[in-house]
């Protein structure tokens, strides 16, 4: 049993500053909002139109640089740490393709918010301009990422959350110039956020890379050179772990998008319930996505280490430290819900239906909590491929249909509305837990030497 409490204590450690990183990232988004609100409305629903944009196509380039986590903590634990910095190099060319690839996309989204249906000329025109501005932060974000990740594989995750405060300190100021036009800048409304995220990304990379340079535990961890050639085949190996993982992101943000969408129909008080829930489940599952963060290094680096064992200590700790997590949040969820949707808004129609919706929600953060740090545990065995079956089954075939057919047809009950679509997410969510498990379960199975094989491929 105390090595179980001992590994608690590890996972803890690594999990609380990634779940800091991740509030200050979410209050970027928030001061975002806020402060393009108060030129106006329009330019405040532009950012949100641009960032429901940004943010698929993004996460999708931060899930392929995942796969170096796992890779640098298997070599950390393994004792070849002088094979980490060929890898992390490697890294940077893919986080540069990519990131063209994403540019790229980006330009052309003007097309696709033009043709959306009854849009008002001027609020596309911002959104195509936020987004215009907010690419050139795109390789900025992925090159931090993979500094970030590095850190990360080497088990040290506090480096990311004094970035991620440091860049909401930053965001701040330059959002205030930008958008509001100071210090000889032009007043550039919503637009002037997407200049003003562009930079803080570029200035958190910088800092980082700057941290790394000077940080003495990773002194043994640099290349003699300045310039290394792209290695085409630690590049595949780098694509090939990280495709499922962020193809499987993808699928997660693209589903509850298409929800929005599929809700937006059914008037304003069922939109503004829905979303209220949905915001708030969102920062609950910071905890549980952080302890995946952590599941992951600590299995990487047990396997590198040369025992299954740990590993296998390493996954269910993580496992069980996440479920009496998501009881404590569950709990207040249930208890403060009213209270919770009242800070949000003061219909009384909306916080009847959002804290109805957050029973729901209250149910499904058990799933999605075994199932983010299922994900987590997963990566950390080099299992990736498994994570894309998982979550497109759950998500795609399970999920997404049954709560259609609950929401919004009469084939087993009478139409439910937004609270059909959270059943369908606990349904979704549900089966992607039990998979995840069940894989785990699989792969621990194994024979040893299979086991470390996989790791180190």
């Amino acid at each position: 049993m105390q090595k179980y409490w001992t590994e608690a204590r590890q996972l803890l450690g690594l999990a609380i500053p990634v779940i800091l990183a991740q509030v200050a990232q979410t209050a970027m988004g928030f001061v975002d909002t806020v402060m393009a609100g108060g030129v106006s409305a329009t330019d405040m629903a532009a950012v949100a139109i641009g960032t429901s944009i940004w943010l698929p196509t993004i996460l999708f380039g931060h899930g392929l640089l995942l796969s170096l986590t796992p890779i640098v903590a298997q070599l950390n634990g393994s004792g070849r740490r002088e094979r980490i910095a060929l890898q992390v190099r490697q890294a940077y060319w893919l986080a540069l393709l990519v990131s063209l690839l994403i540019m790229l996309l980006l330009w052309n989204a003007g097309y696709a918010i033009h043709a959306m249906h009854n849009i008002d000329p001027r609020l596309a025109d911002i959104a195509v301009g936020y987004l215009h501005a907010l690419l050139w932060g795109a390789p900025g974000y992925l090159f931090f990422q993979v500094a970030r990740n590095q850190c990360e594989g080497l088990s040290k995750t506090k480096p990311g959350m004094v970035m991620g405060f440091i860049g909401l300190m930053v965001n701040i100021p330059v959002n205030y110039i930008f958008i509001y036009g100071h210090f000889g800048m032009p007043a550039l409304g919503g637009i002037g956020c997407g200049v003003a995220t562009a930079s803080v990304y570029w200035v958190m990379f910088i800092i980082m890379k700057w941290w790394i340079g000077r940080a003495h535990f990773l002194h043994d961890v640099r290349l003699n050179t300045l310039y290394s050639p792209p290695d085409w085949k630690i590049i595949w190996r780098l694509t090939s772990l990280g495709l499922p993982v962020a193809l499987a992101l993808f699928f997660e943000v693209t589903l509850f998008a298409v929800v929005a969408l599929l809700v937006s129909p059914m008037g304003i008080v069922q939109v503004a319930g829905h979303q209220i829930a949905l915001n708030f489940s969102s920062l609950m599952f910071v905890l549980p996505l952080s302890m995946g963060v952590a599941a992951t290094i600590r299995v990487g680096y047990r396997l590198g280490q040369g025992s299954p064992e740990d590993a296998r200590v390493a996954a269910w700790t993580a496992q069980g430290v996440g479920v009496m997590m998501v009881a404590c949040t569950a709990l207040f969820t249930v208890i403060f819900r009213h209270q919770i949707a009242l800070l949000y808004n003061d219909n009384p129609e909306v916080v009847t239906l959002a804290a109805q919706l957050m029973l729901l929600a209250a149910v499904y953060q058990f799933s999605d909590s075994i199932q983010v740090i299922g994900s987590g545990i997963l990566r950390g065995y080099k299992d990736t491929r498994s994570i894309f079956y998982i979550t497109f089954v759950a998500y795609w075939i399970l999920g997404l249909p049954s709560g259609y057919i609950l929401a919004l047809t009469h084939i087993v009950v009478a139409p439910m509305g937004p609270a059909g679509f959270w059943c369908g997410f606990i349904i979704g969510l549900t089966s992607a837990a039990i998979m995840m498990i069940w894989r785990i379960i699989r792969l621990q199975k194994q024979s040893a030497e299979n086991i470390l094989a996989r790791a180190a491929h």
